[in-house]
């Protein structure tokens, strides 16, 4: 089962990867194409700064605390891989990781992250915001593990 989880966490980081790479070279920064009928907005951003921008200037600091709460999380996943039980746990925490190590990744090698989808919704605030998949990820797993922690 161990396998599982730090597979799961490893085709995260690795298609998260891939994706920015692709966006990177085949996107200007600022470039839209729509896609899904338009209710999809591929684009190419840098964020330097946490969720929504939060921080951007002050990268080093995000980055500082990228890095300690992806640690912090990393110890807190390993530390469950030697109790019995609680799968949900450590799914949630395999997708959180997974989302953290591709963000983090991004703020020490690129120092930003690559964001490269929104909706196209009518809600303009809700259409600026651009995402990737480990942002995803991040939220999803971190919902999961507080299941799971729940259910201990």
């Amino acid at each position: 089962m161990i396998a599982l989880y730090l597979g799961l966490t490893a085709v995260i980081f690795l298609g998260d990867y891939l994706v920015k790479n692709k966006i990177e070279h085949s996107l200007k920064e600022g470039e839209t194409r729509e896609t899904c009928g338009g209710r999809l907005l591929i684009r190419r951003t840098h964020n330097r700064g946490a969720f929504m921008n939060l921080g951007q200037n002050r990268s080093g600091l995000v980055t500082v605390l990228a890095v300690t709460m992806t640690v912090l999380v990393t110890v807190v996943f390993f530390l469950s891989l030697g109790r019995k039980g609680n799968h949900l746990l450590r799914v949630g925490l395999a997708l959180l990781l997974g989302g953290a190590f591709s963000n983090t990744y991004d703020h020490l090698k690129r120092k930003y992250v690559v964001d490269y989808f929104s909706f196209g919704v009518k809600w303009k605030k809700l259409r600026r915001i651009v995402f990737n998949l480990s942002d995803f990820c991040i939220l999803i797993g971190a919902l999961v593990a507080a299941l799971g922690a729940q259910m201990e």
